[in-house]
């Protein structure tokens, strides 16, 4: 809103300061304040409501030390983070990026599928809360309007450099965009992988049943990375310090690839008006920062599906929209670690079970936050731990900009 106004009075009332906001980093800038100080300032009174209207975490007795008094810490919290992120998008985003549109519209979604998770949670008093066919049955919409988007959307392009050439000698201006279906392969001299490619390989005409390839590729990105991060909420501060070190990376990427000249530079896909999500990255950030003031240990708010769902479904949007998507297993190596770990123990345990009639564990506890908790280790120490380790694949992650 305050983007379209402020162009409004540049181009036409020649407004002083006006073509500040035309500058990407002077937005994204301001997006991170204006989030950091609505999740701080305002996230104290929307925790004040959640104690007042009793939503409280109900915790399940895993035999952890210290869980009896996580009983009754308000939960929901993933809301400050949603209104935090909305709230500076709408005001210094250009409204009419389609790329900005699609991450509303899954903001919006995701939040509706943990906000219901919660509901039944508290309200109900269900520990299970919403179904697990239901949530994957809402990614699962939402990975097809992503890909539907993709596949329809004529502002959605690529510009491909021509590798033979010198492009300093080439005007920018002159380069076409095309409508492409590639993304980027980590660590690979030519590393672009073309969704096309692998269509036409396996149908006749592939162009037209891509989005036999595409749907189920992004329904799995997303469910997967979104309950992913959903299961690794089970320790003060760990999934928003790791979701903000995992957002300020991709916002890495969305800066150089929404930039003609480092795009050139790096030479990596230059992918236009893409550069506007990292107005939504910025606004992301601050509310994940602003929030861990609250959910540091001892955390007097929980993120609860509301959030975790969120973010996580919001990650592997991004990641996708940004054409990175194959990177999501290094950038998100702390999430992927989790989701495995339960993976492995669930499947051993059946096996061993139906073998021997006695179920047999990997780990002492998994997730597998909670094997290390069962070893002895604080709740504190491993957090910090998990979050150096996201800091170092978020540090790999950069440098496959050039490492190939």
């Amino acid at each position: 809103m305050l983007y379209h106004l402020f162009e409004i009075l540049e181009s036409q009332f020649n407004f002083p300061g006006a073509s500040l906001f035309s500058y990407l980093s002077f937005r994204a800038g301001v997006s991170v304040l204006i989030s950091l100080i609505i999740s701080v300032i305002f996230g104290k009174k929307i925790i004040n409501y959640l104690i007042r209207k009793q939503i409280g975490e109900n915790i399940r007795e895993l035999g952890l030390d210290g869980e009896d008094k996580k009983v009754g810490t308000p939960t929901m919290g993933g809301l400050i983070i949603i209104i935090g992120t909305l709230i500076p998008v709408i005001l210094m985003s250009n409204l009419e990026n389609i790329y900005i549109q699609i991450l509303i519209f899954s903001t919006l979604m995701l939040g509706t599928i943990g906000f219901v998770d919660d509901y039944i949670k508290v309200f109900k008093k269900d520990k299970k809360g919403l179904k697990g066919k239901f949530k994957i049955a809402g990614q699962s919409l939402l990975g097809i309007f992503v890909a539907l988007i993709l596949l329809s959307n004529n502002d959605i392009t690529i510009v491909e450099f021509d590798k033979n050439l010198n492009n300093d000698k080439i005007e920018f201006s002159e380069l076409q965009e095309v409508k492409s279906f590639k993304t980027t392969i980590p660590f690979f001299k030519n590393n672009e992988l073309d969704y096309s490619e692998i269509s036409n390989a396996i149908f006749k005409h592939g162009d037209r049943l891509l989005w036999i390839i595409l749907i189920p590729v992004i329904i799995f990105i997303i469910s997967a990375v979104s309950n992913s991060n959903n299961l690794t909420d089970g320790l003060d501060g760990l999934s928003a310090g790791l979701s903000a070190i995992i957002v300020f990376t991709l916002g890495v990427f969305a800066w150089t690839s929404g930039n003609i000249i480092f795009s050139d530079y790096l030479n990596i896909m230059y992918i236009p008006r893409v550069g506007e999500i990292t107005i939504f990255i910025a606004a992301l950030l601050g509310s994940l920062v602003g929030f861990l003031w609250y959910n540091t240990y001892p955390a007097t708010v929980f993120m609860g599906d509301t959030g975790s769902l969120t973010v996580g479904g919001l990650i592997a949007v991004i990641s996708i929209l940004i054409r990175k998507e194959l990177l999501i297993p290094i950038l998100c190596g702390v999430f992927l670690l989790e989701a495995l770990s339960v993976i492995f123990q669930v499947s051993y345990f059946k096996i061993t079970k139906r073998r021997t009639g006695i179920g047999k564990r990997i780990f002492l506890m998994s997730p597998i936050h909670h094997h290390f908790q069962k070893a002895g280790y604080h709740e504190s120490k491993i957090v910090s731990r998990l979050w150096i380790v996201g800091i170092f694949l978020a540090l790999i992650t950069i440098l496959t900009l050039k490492i190939r």
